[in-house]
């Protein structure tokens, strides 16, 4: 299974994906979710991808192939738009070819993909690219979008996620999102990769990744942990029924 997050701030963009591929419990690898693509001072993609490794390797394959090209339609796309269509039909039709020789198999290839990016002369842009090719943009009102294994980090993204959060409290944000479900999903697992883009730099900004024993990630990992509990202890207590009986409370 994957977790990959993307997030459309009023910063920029923020990303984040776990490196764990697994065909059971007892074979598990790890590969690269996160891609970036750009052009200096003109455009910047960056791709996360969950589902089938075939299907979204071949999807990436693609990709690269056409950005190599002069004529490319990448490098000529004038909006966001234009590029979350291209990449969603690329996605279409490997899901579809992989699918073709076998019986009732199509759901075994297919993935979903987060593509975020900005082209000179228009904002930041987040989609969240389906199977079937077809795609949604994110708004104010659906600023992020999670792919995978995604029911464990998602509270704290609805409760934590606020539109001038700056760029350091989003990251902070996706670790403990993150962190969430790391310890509640095996098949979502470290190394961590990462990147924050911020708006109309057209490069790829502050990349990285966070391995389990990195500091600060443990760091936000222990005062989360630790938070909660001081906050539980101090939420106001319930009278209990058994407490309104004993003489000793």
């Amino acid at each position: 299974m994957s977790y990959c997050v993307g997030i459309l701030t009023k910063f920029g963009l923020a990303f984040m994906s776990d490196t764990r591929t697994n065909a059971g419990l007892d074979d598990l690898s790890q590969f690269k979710k996160l891609f970036t693509w750009g052009r200096s001072d003109d455009r910047l993609f960056t791709l996360l991808s969950a589902g089938n490794l075939a299907t979204t390797q071949a999807v990436v394959s693609e990709i690269e192939q056409d950005f190599k090209k002069s004529k490319g339609r990448l490098l000529n796309c004038k909006s966001m738009f234009e590029v979350a269509e291209f990449v969603g039909q690329q996605l279409h039709n490997k899901v579809k070819k992989h699918s073709e020789n076998e019986i009732n198999a199509e759901s075994t290839f297919k993935a979903s993909l987060i593509l975020g990016g900005q082209i000179k002369g228009s904002k930041p842009s987040l989609f969240l690219i389906y199977p079937e090719g077809n795609f949604i943009e994110a708004t104010e009102d659906t600023p992020f979008f999670q792919i995978g294994e995604i029911k464990y980090g998602r509270p704290i993204l609805v409760r934590g996620y606020r539109h001038d959060l700056s760029m350091k409290d989003i990251f902070k944000l996706l670790i403990v999102s993150f962190d969430s479900t790391l310890k509640a999903n095996l098949t979502v697992g470290f190394p961590l990769d990462f990147q924050i883009y911020f708006i109309d730099a057209l490069e790829p900004g502050v990349a990285g990744r966070l391995k389990e024993n990195d500091p600060y990630f443990v760091d936000v990992s222990n005062a989360w942990s630790k938070g909660l509990e001081d906050l539980l202890l101090s939420l106001p207590a319930l009278t209990l029924r058994s407490e309104e009986n004993d003489p000793a409370k």
